[in-house]
């Protein structure tokens, strides 16, 4: 009887042993409050919004240098990022063809010469005649009309002679102005045509020390910029340096691709140290807001939704701020005037922890970069804990969880 009554007060005493075991371990293995969200920290500085793209660089003035006659390059005297002054010779074509055209067309206008002198020479006889009454006034009028003829066809072959200069000279390929061969197109020997429309033989820009930016905005940010703003970019060749410019013109003529309508905007850009080359690939960003010494939060507190219990009217109240559900503004018209209520300010909603819950902190949204947002609250203060997600929905409390055997 006694061995029973000692196995049965050791068998109780292990039970308790082993409950006050797994009580201990669940206490010391529960998840804190804390330990079940992120949280972010409401700092205080400086914030600038800006809109972004991608551009080429190019000269302000790119002079494309072709030819109006047809021919062989005989002659070439400029290569790639030589510099060249107005005036100067860049090329010769071949002008056999152009000096022998101008042969003929003065043996032509010789000729025309003679026949001018004859039909004088005619006229005045014939008037003579007509005064001494030999001839009669037709013939005198046949004689004045010859004279008339051979003058015009003296006109015209001095007219071709003069065609025919001008395109010897245009055989003589010169430089429009001062500037650097950044591209040439032809070589010796090789034969142009200019049938239809001018060829490019040569690309001279005038001045590398003052560059463009020819970039691209969509209409949804094109509305942010206007013409003198400061843009700043940088380029691959020099990852380590960053660039400014001046927005000079937004160009009126928009550009649809794929449905999505753009618009060109120039960007003003000095490179008195001409490191900055054609063609070069910018990454454009132009600031159009900028606020200083102002309260921020990270975006990721501004998008934060607790879950909601539908036991708990506190987790509902937290959720809409007052209980009530939230209709979504329609056409954008709500949230105008929202802003226009807030003073130029958007409505946002962060949450901080209290008591073990998430608790609504209703703010005003300023401008953000794409990581933190301007806002203004009485509620919050520099150094506060703001929740920016659920820890658990991201694994990093998994771990704490106790997970049940699996019955077979």
């Amino acid at each position: 009887m006694r061995k029973i009554i000692k196995q049965s007060v050791f068998s109780l005493i292990v039970i308790a042993l082993l409950a006050g075991g797994y009580y201990f371990y669940k206490n010391s293995k529960q998840v804190k409050p804390e330990d079940m969200y992120k949280f972010g920290t409401v700092t205080q500085g400086d914030i600038e919004q800006s809109v972004s793209a991608n551009g080429t660089i190019n000269p302000v003035t790119l002079v494309s240098v072709g030819t109006q006659v047809s021919g062989r390059v005989s002659k070439l005297y400029v290569d790639f990022n030589d510099k060249v002054e107005k005036g100067q010779v860049l090329l010769e074509l071949d002008d056999a063809l152009f000096t022998a055209q101008i042969a003929q067309t003065q043996g032509n206008v010789r000729n025309a010469e003679a026949s001018v002198e004859l039909a004088k020479a005619n006229e005045a006889r014939m008037r003579s005649l007509f005064e001494q009454e030999y001839v009669s006034r037709q013939e005198l009028d046949q004689s004045v009309q010859a004279l008339k003829s051979a003058r015009a066809v003296l006109e015209t072959a001095r007219a071709q002679l003069q065609r025919d200069r001008t395109n010897l000279s245009y055989s003589i390929i010169r430089s429009p102005v001062s500037g650097i061969v950044i591209d040439r197109q032809i070589d010796l020997g090789q034969t142009v045509a200019a049938s239809f429309q001018t060829p490019t033989l040569i690309k001279i820009a005038q001045d590398l020390s003052k560059m463009q930016i020819d970039t691209s905005f969509a209409e949804a940010d094109i509305g942010n910029i206007k013409v003198g703003q400061l843009a700043k970019f940088s380029v691959d060749a020099f990852p380590n340096l960053n660039f400014e410019g001046v927005v000079k013109q937004i160009r009126l003529n928009p550009v649809t691709t794929s449905n999505v309508v753009s618009y060109n905007v120039v960007i003003s850009v000095d490179n008195p140290e001409q490191i900055l080359l054609p063609g070069m690939t910018a990454y454009v960003s132009i600031v159009f807001a900028k606020h200083d010494n102002v309260m921020l939060v990270p975006n990721a507190a501004l998008r934060y939704k607790p879950k909601l219990d539908n036991n708990d009217d506190s987790s509902k109240s937290a959720a809409n701020g007052n209980g009530t559900k939230q209709m979504p503004a329609k056409g954008g018209r709500r949230k105008s005037a929202e802003t226009a209520e807030t003073g130029g300010f958007g409505r946002g909603k962060v949450f901080v922890l209290q008591d073990g819950k998430p608790q609504l902190r209703e703010v005003k949204v300023g401008i953000t970069d794409g990581k933190l947002t301007e806002i203004i609250s009485d509620t919050l203060k520099s150094g506060d804990q703001v929740i920016t997600g659920n820890a658990q929905a991201d694994g990093q409390a998994s771990g704490n969880t106790m997970r049940a055997p699996r019955m077979f």
